[in-house]
């Protein structure tokens, strides 16, 4: 697949690249793009909600009551579940909720996700640039250059420019980042694909993260 390189006004360099076919255009494992998506996903969460048991709250341990002729259930004390301000039966424990999924299969994940945006059109390359300043109606003008500002975009950038990245950080629709940090769950939750030109021979999609 070949694209034109797109300068910082959305007008054709006259340069062109090829997307790699191994990459670009595979054969989408749907599978695949799911297990890597709920990993990414259950990695997001901390994992450190906690609720208080019966050993745990405050309150008397003093048998509330003579266990017969009440004619109410038997209570031991103040600190069981069935009473207000009890502990909690079976509450949640902090608790690490990462996924393993192997290497293979999250390469998979991604080069399909990337093959699905090159099947809809949705990837642009744009030639490298920087910001003298972090004003992000730089970076909009940017995107309405490509005529994309109204959906949700991803910037793959080679190098690190703090002026872009701060650039767009206030806009809501756009997040930059590095090539080197891509993920499955990114690709697939915005609409449009950016690509840096110098990305194109360093991108390696394969690689852990």
């Amino acid at each position: 697949m070949e694209l034109d390189v797109l300068n910082i006004e959305g007008q054709p360099t006259g340069r062109k690249v090829q997307l790699p076919g191994d990459i670009f255009e595979v054969e989408p494992n749907d599978h695949a793009i799911y297990l890597d998506v709920k990993r990414y996903l259950a990695a997001q969460r901390q994992g450190t909600h906690k609720s208080k048991e019966r050993n745990e709250v405050s309150g008397s341990t003093r048998k509330l009551k003579r266990q017969k002729g009440t004619g109410t259930a038997r209570a031991g004390s103040i600190k069981s579940p069935l009473f207000t301000g009890g502990g909690r039966i079976f509450g949640p424990r902090p608790r690490n909720y990462d996924i393993k999924v192997n290497k293979k299969v999250k390469a998979l994940a991604r080069v399909s996700a990337l093959s699905y945006k090159a099947r809809e059109n949705a990837i642009y390359v744009v030639e490298d640039f920087s910001f003298d300043a972090p004003k992000t109606k730089q970076y909009l003008g940017f995107l309405k250059n490509l005529n994309i500002q109204e959906v949700k975009s991803l910037h793959l950038r080679v190098e690190e420019s703090d002026n872009v990245f701060l650039a767009s950080r206030n806009l809501p629709k756009a997040k930059v980042i590095l090539a080197s940090n891509i993920n499955t769950y990114d690709i697939l939750d915005n609409q449009v694909l950016v690509i840096s030109e110098g990305v194109m021979a360093h991108f390696q999609p394969t690689q852990e993260n």
